[in-house]
């Protein structure tokens, strides 16, 4: 079966939407770092004209197949970049906590130099010392009145020689002092195994997340991708259509002149190629648009020319029950809950270590004048205080049971999702091959209105009520193809296979012409 066109877009060369960049080469961003063979270092973006580091330049054609536009997507996309980057993180940060529990290791180096200056009074203390002694020496004249007095030297002289009344204190040196230690937490009660599986639940999830983004940047160049090559077919068919009725108009001014059509019939003819007129202008502005949807979408400077036709395939699809078995099996919604679930049980694990003892071996030596060193083990418990752990682990059953129920719910949509998807392309294979006939139709009494323009059995608008028709069936089936196209690439990501598309695409017996080729 093939779309009906009367020369294969014979005069698209004179759209306006052919007037676009021919350029084959661009210098694309990369903000990941995957590639080996191309230098690193920073570009600006062609669309938003930021400086992006880590990137390296990349070739891209203008004209794209959409296997071609698939790759270039994955190597230009910020959000996927992105995603990279957050799982790197996360992936790096589990790798941090597997060594949580390891033997550490410290050393302690000190050196100092010191002076010491100060000036001390001494005579409070100087002026106690010679107090007491007089106290003594009375008391002992007291105690022993019999004995005569011995001769006492002078104390107060004798002390005032040996103690002044201030000293001046000056000293100066220096230390040093090394030390090593160590610490071993040789047991936890498997907290460090329940971070650690938190934190690779987490890498989990964020690689879901990014699986859940690409299959969405996949349907969306799928839709940008063959919502242009429709635009370009509604574009020629309505400068074909203005063609035609050029040649109307043409036709109809000659049998104006000559008396065979009326004035009215004549002004009828000029408004139809007035509409038409304004119509493909229209339709090409759109073309372009859809065009530079596209363009942005891979993050080119130029225009991207679409080189896969749109296609209709006339064999049925697999049973529904195919599709939703894959849903269950691959898609990454599914596995976003499941890395959900791992998470709260690690933190379930991790509330349940509350309970147990943490057992840590230790020693440390110091070299200095006198070494020293000291040894042992230390088990602790945490017997109040701090969170409720009985509050915790409920908590994070809560979790686990939430996560649980997410999966049944998501499962249910899913399930739902692909039979409407499945559905939709049905609906719209039927639609295609139903529109052919008119098709067909329109053609048909196109052609005989215009030779029964020329030989007059027909108006001039007949011949454009014929036209109106033609166009409106081959757009509605080049629309009705542009539908199962996407309904396709709808039902490949919601069973979490949307590179099978590419599959059907080669195997499509259908194709609608196109305009530009490899």
């Amino acid at each position: 079966m093939k779309f009906a066109i009367s020369s294969l877009f014979s005069a698209i060369a004179t759209l306006m939407l052919i007037g676009v960049s021919s350029h084959t080469v661009a210098a694309s961003t990369h903000i990941n770092t995957d590639s080996d063979s191309q230098p690193l270092n920073t570009l600006v973006d062609p669309i938003t004209h930021k400086s992006i580091a880590n990137s390296y330049p990349i070739e891209v054609s203008s004209h794209l197949s959409l296997e071609q536009a698939q790759d270039i997507l994955l190597q230009v996309s910020p959000k996927l970049a992105a995603n990279q980057a957050a799982i790197a993180a996360s992936e790096y940060q589990t790798d941090a906590f597997k060594t949580i529990d390891r033997p550490f290791v410290f050393a302690r180096m000190s050196a100092s130099t010191y002076t010491i200056q100060e000036d001390i009074d001494l005579s409070s203390l100087r002026n106690e010392i010679i107090s007491g002694v007089n106290e003594v020496g009375d008391n002992i004249g007291d105690a022993l009145p019999s004995i005569p007095p011995p001769n006492i030297p002078d104390f107060d002289g004798v002390i005032g020689e040996r103690i002044p009344n201030s000293h001046e204190f000056k000293r100066s040196g220096s230390t040093s002092g090394a030390g090593l230690g160590f610490a071993w937490p040789v047991y936890t009660a498997g907290r460090t195994a329940a971070l650690t599986g938190a934190s690779n639940a987490r890498t989990q999830e964020a690689i879901a997340d990014s699986v859940l983004d690409k299959n969405e940047l996949y349907n969306t160049l799928i839709e940008r991708y063959f919502k242009a090559q429709l635009a370009i077919i509604a574009a020629y068919l309505r400068e074909d259509a203005y063609d035609t009725l050029q040649q109307t108009d043409h036709m109809a001014q000659r049998l104006f002149e000559e008396g065979f059509i009326s004035r009215v019939d004549r002004l009828e003819a000029q408004s139809a190629l007035a509409d038409a007129k304004s119509k493909s202008i229209k339709a090409n502005n759109d073309a372009r648009l859809a065009m530079i949807a596209l363009q942005r979408l891979l993050r080119t400077d130029y225009r991207i020319k679409p080189t896969t036709p749109l296609f209709v395939s006339s064999r049925p699809l697999p049973d529904i029950e195919y599709f939703q078995n894959l849903a269950l099996n691959h898609h990454p919604g599914l596995k976003k809950v499941a890395a959900k679930r791992a998470q709260a049980e690690q933190l379930h694990a991790l509330s349940d270590t509350g309970y147990k003892p943490t057992v840590m071996l230790y020693g440390y030596g110091q070299a200095e004048k006198d070494p020293s060193w000291i040894a042992g083990i230390s088990a602790s418990w945490k017997l109040w205080g701090g969170l409720d752990k009985s509050a915790s682990l409920a908590s994070s059953t809560a979790k686990i049971r939430q996560a649980d129920l997410s999966e049944i719910e998501v499962s249910d949509n899913l399930l739902l999702l692909v039979e409407k998807n499945w559905n939709d392309v049905n609906n719209a294979q039927s639609r295609y091959q139903a529109l052919q006939s008119n098709v067909d139709l329109a053609t048909e009494v196109l052609r005989l209105r215009r030779l029964g323009l020329q030989e007059g059995v027909n108006t001039a608008i007949e011949v454009v009520q014929a036209q109106t028709q033609a166009l409106k069936a081959r757009t509605e089936q080049a629309q009705a193809a542009n539908d199962y196209v996407q309904a396709l690439a709808a039902l490949m990501q919601s069973a979490g296979t949307p590179l099978a598309f590419n599959a059907y695409l080669k195997a499509a017996d259908i194709r609608l012409p196109t305009l530009y080729t490899e």
